[in-house]
């Protein structure tokens, strides 16, 4: 008999179980309440338009955002599957069961912090979550799924949402600092975008070769990459040298992701 037909759920696992789903309510409240219904401000216009697709150099163009759709459908999914029998008692998902519970809430606490103008608060917030989402990655990694289901409500969704909080983390820095005194530090703000941007580019290649070539982590952040790449040619905030860093940056993670796989066959 396996280890996995063996195990039995103890009371921690319906715990858990139930507050997975719990705050996967709390999350899509949350982003319902930062989309602009229920009486909440949509994102790109709290702070005074700070968090806005033409508001700082590292902002992407509003299209970006449709990748939340996906992760929200994507946790959505895997809240009701980790909540089956089949799922209590199942070593992964007792090892990445609070990490995601922890991401949730903190999702929703980034949207209540945006939607009262603390920008500040909110740079804590995703830098928690990106740490939170970097330990749920580093789990699954070694953990490694047993099925197309695990591999892609698991992995897949944990890959995605990670991807892309990377991107908005810069994009929130950003922001606050164009509401804070710490602008007049001086500097070419072009050159500290290009900077930024490349940083990022490290991030998601070390990802890809962490991951062993994931692709879902490097195909979110590419997402937003080259939003930021198109908004600073067609916005009202252009920079062609940005731009150009923006496409080279969201590339090259890809690249890095698709030779490890390569590799590995081989």
């Amino acid at each position: 008999m396996s280890t996995l037909a063996a195990a039995r759920p103890a009371p921690a696992d319906r715990v858990r179980q139930t507050l997975v789903i719990a705050g996967t309510v709390v999350a899509v409240i949350g982003a319902v309440v930062g989309s602009g219904l229920a009486g909440g401000t949509p994102i790109p216009k709290v702070a005074g338009g700070a968090l806005g697709p033409d508001a700082t150099l590292l902002a992407p163009g509003g299209p970006a955002f449709a990748i939340w759709s996906v992760i929200y459908a994507g946790l959505i999914a895997y809240a009701i599957w980790q909540a089956l029998p089949s799922q209590a008692a199942r070593e992964r998902q007792r090892r990445a069961g609070f990490w995601m519970l922890a991401s949730l809430l903190l999702n929703a606490a980034w949207i209540l912090s945006v939607q009262a103008g603390q920008l500040g608060v909110s740079v804590v917030v995703i830098a928690a979550l990106l740490v939170v989402l970097l330990a749920a990655f580093a789990v699954l990694r070694r953990h490694p799924a047993e099925s197309r289901v695990d591999a892609v409500l698991l992995d897949g969704v944990v890959g995605l949402y990670l991807g892309w909080v990377i991107v908005a983390t810069a994009a929130d820095v950003a922001a606050w600092l164009l509401t804070s005194d710490l602008l007049r530090l001086g500097g070419n703000p072009h050159a500290w975008a290009m900077g930024a941007l490349a940083l990022l580019a490290v991030v998601g290649c070390v990802l890809a070769l962490a991951g062993r070539g994931r692709f879902t982590p490097a195909i979110a952040s590419a997402w937003g990459l080259a939003w930021i790449g198109v908004a600073r040619l067609t916005g009202s905030l252009p920079s062609a040298p940005v731009a150009v860093t923006a496409f080279a940056a969201a590339a090259l993670p890809l690249l890095v992701a698709l030779a490890v796989r390569v590799t590995r066959r081989r």
